[in-house]
């Protein structure tokens, strides 16, 4: 007979199958126990057959990466701690020395500052491209350029690109290109379908995507997913990712299971806030440009009506740039008089933030897409009363007017 203490942890009772319930259950191991060798030397991790180390799998996140799969209209997904390892996981599996990527001149920042290090490190170099000029991305495209990163739209400024032009061009000059889909989340459009309903096969290769954002829905996760259509490039991603060791936490793929349900409701609700605080942006004289692509006059505002629909989605985020009168330090008088607004990176949660950004150090001096010279303020609008939210950015505007 073992004793008490052994008992507890080599306990017999197995619950009975069948149980349902609206929520998956939650996994979480690193271990797990095979029932005999021949399990053991026989599972095959890469291809979901089965469970062999907590690190490439559970039940729960196998769960949460179909679902992503079916979201964004792929097939693979790959679960990572965040969105930029992500994108970090991408370069990984597919440069080395000698190559060469192309990035939009407004990526997002982080994601050049990967390439300006890590990657450069590494040997691998990259050159930016204006995003709304598709040959000007042709006319970079070289030898060596092994991969192409889009974004729809840029981060911060909002500019919404050609997107099935720049893939076209990609398609063209036999180059893999991936997109970081965070604004989209899978909802605004289909990113492996970018031409519905004219015949043409158009995708993108690679979705990267920051679950951090509208998926978990609550400021409270970090995590970011890969999906893709193609099963050899899937599983070259799998492998780096294998070798690299990223894992994700029980609790967390449970969080984002949870918000998933909701997250058409919460995105278009995140949008007609922010759509309405845009439109009463434009109309004060202290803003001379709110950067939204639902927009009119708004830069590539036309892609993202051919792309998304005259009704389709469009997120819960926008710029507004302040009327050059406006030092720097009124600006962060204003974002500090906020009240509901908080100060804050990131955005898709429950609660709006905002954040003043120096655009001209953001930006290729070479391509000098930036023509302001007023600063700008980029909104995420949470899931508070669109009328609080808009008292308290005129409360917070009249800062701008106070004497310094």
């Amino acid at each position: 007979m073992t004793k008490p203490v052994t008992d507890l942890i080599h306990h017999p009772y197995q619950p009975p199958a069948g149980f349902s319930a609206p929520q998956p259950g939650v996994f979480k191991a690193s271990t797990v126990i095979f029932p005999d060798t021949t399990a053991l030397r026989a599972r095959d991790w890469r291809h979901k057959n089965g469970y062999t180390y907590g690190l490439h799998g559970t039940p729960t996140t196998f769960q949460l990466e179909e679902r992503i799969a079916t979201l964004e209209g792929g097939l693979h997904c790959i679960l990572v701690p965040s969105g930029l390892a992500s994108i970090a996981n991408v370069g990984m599996a597919l440069l080395k020395a000698g190559d060469e990527m192309l990035l939009p001149d407004n990526v997002y920042g982080p994601s050049r500052a990967l390439a300006e290090g890590e990657f450069k490190g590494w040997g691998i170099t990259h050159q930016l491209y204006d995003p709304l000029k598709p040959a000007d991305l042709e006319a970079r495209i070289g030898p060596h350029t092994k991969l192409v990163w889009l974004e729809a739209p840029g981060s911060v400024t909002m500019e919404f690109p050609d997107l099935p032009e720049l893939v076209r061009i990609c398609r063209r000059k036999g180059v893999t290109c991936a997109l970081d889909n965070t604004w989209g989340a899978g909802l605004a459009f289909d990113a492996f379908d970018l031409a519905p309903g004219s015949g043409e096969a158009l995708a993108v290769d690679i979705s990267a995507h920051a679950l951090t954002k509208y998926p978990s829905g609550g400021g409270d996760v970090l995590m970011g997913s890969i999906v893709t259509r193609d099963e050899k490039l899937h599983q070259r991603l799998k492998l780096t990712h294998m070798r690299v060791g990223w894992g994700i936490g029980g609790n967390d793929a449970e969080a984002v299971l949870r918000s998933l349900p909701s997250l058409p409701l919460r995105y278009r609700a995140h949008d007609e806030s922010a759509r309405t605080l845009a439109r009463w942006c434009a109309a004060r004289e202290e803003i001379v440009q709110v950067l939204h692509p639902a927009l009119e006059g708004a830069p590539g505002h036309a892609h993202w009506r051919a792309l998304c629909g005259d009704a389709g989605l469009a997120a819960g985020l926008f710029s507004v740039v302040f009327h050059e009168r406006h030092a720097p330090a009124q600006v962060d008088a204003f974002c500090d008089a906020l009240k509901l607004f908080r100060l804050g990176y990131s955005w898709g949660g429950p609660v709006s933030l905002v954040v003043p950004y120096d655009i001209p150090a953001m930006r290729s001096a070479a391509l000098a897409t930036w023509p302001h010279k007023g600063v700008l303020v980029r909104f995420s609008v949470g899931l508070e009363a669109v009328e609080d939210l808009q008292a308290d950015i005129e409360q917070a505007l009249r800062a701008l007017h106070r004497p310094g």
